[in-house]
C-alpha cells in the first residue's frame, strides 16, 4: 500500500508555532522548568537555580505556569505555609524540546566560537 503524503498547512503550522512560543517562549519559562524538573520544589530554590530572575518575575511566571497546567502548585498546612511546586506528565512533555533546545545552543555556541 502506498503512502499518501498530505501537503502541509503552513496556516496550521504557523498558528500552532505561535500558540507554542506564546506558552513558552518567555525569557523565563524554560529555565523555571528545568529547574523545576531538575527538582527544586520551593519559591527560593527555583529562584536561586536561575541567575538573573526577580522574585516578582518568578511569582508571575510561576503563576502562568500554573494557568497552562504545566506546573502544579501545592500549600501544605504549616505555619508557616510550605509551597511547593511540581511538574506535572504534560509538562515533562516538553523534555525533548528543552533537551533539543539545550543541545541545539551548544552546537551553535561552538559553531559561533569557531568562526573567530
Amino acid at each position: 500500500m502506498e503512502k499518501v503524503i498530505q501537503p502541509r498547512n503552513q496556516q496550521a503550522e504557523l498558528k500552532a508555532l505561535q500558540d507554542t512560543i506564546y506558552v513558552v517562549g518567555g525569557k523565563w519559562t524554560l529555565p523555571i522548568i528545568n529547574s523545576i524538573c531538575n527538582g527544586n520544589r520551593r519559591f527560593r530554590e527555583i529562584e536561586r537555580s536561575i541567575p538573573g530572575i526577580t522574585t516578582r518575575m518568578l511569582s508571575r511566571a510561576l503563576k502562568e505556569l500554573e494557568l497552562n497546567n504545566l506546573v502544579v502548585r501545592t500549600v501544605y498546612d504549616e505555619s508557616p505555609a510550605l509551597v511547593e511546586y511540581t511538574s506535572n506528565d504534560y509538562c515533562k512533555t516538553l523534555g525533548p524540546v528543552i533537551q533539543a533546545m539545550i543541545n541545539w545552543g551548544q552546537q551553535h555556541k561552538n559553531k559561533i566560537r569557531s568562526k573567530k
